[in-house]
């Protein structure tokens, strides 16, 4: 990388909805917001990107590989799909 690369290194915005420290909703919400968004309007629709950038950036990969799994599977406690 050469020193004049810029890297731009972002979270997940502030969500008044959660408002506490503990940012477990907010990650289920995301992650479930992320494939209804792209069940409904497809990958490339940029809201769809800002809900992926925000389950990457606050939920735990472990949580991510397991719902992974059971979304495939058909066995996620919660609704993906519109």
């Amino acid at each position: 990388m050469s020193d004049n690369a810029e890297i731009k290194i972002e979270t997940a915005p502030f969500d008044a909805r959660f408002p506490n420290t503990n940012q477990s909703k907010h990650c289920w919400q995301a992650y479930s917001d992320y494939y209804k968004c792209i069940d409904a309007r497809g990958e490339e629709f940029t809201p769809c990107k800002e809900f992926r950038k925000v389950f990457k950036s606050i939920c735990p990969n472990e949580w991510v590989s397991k719902w992974d799994e059971q979304r495939e599977e058909g066995t996620l406690p919660f609704k993906v799909k519109v």
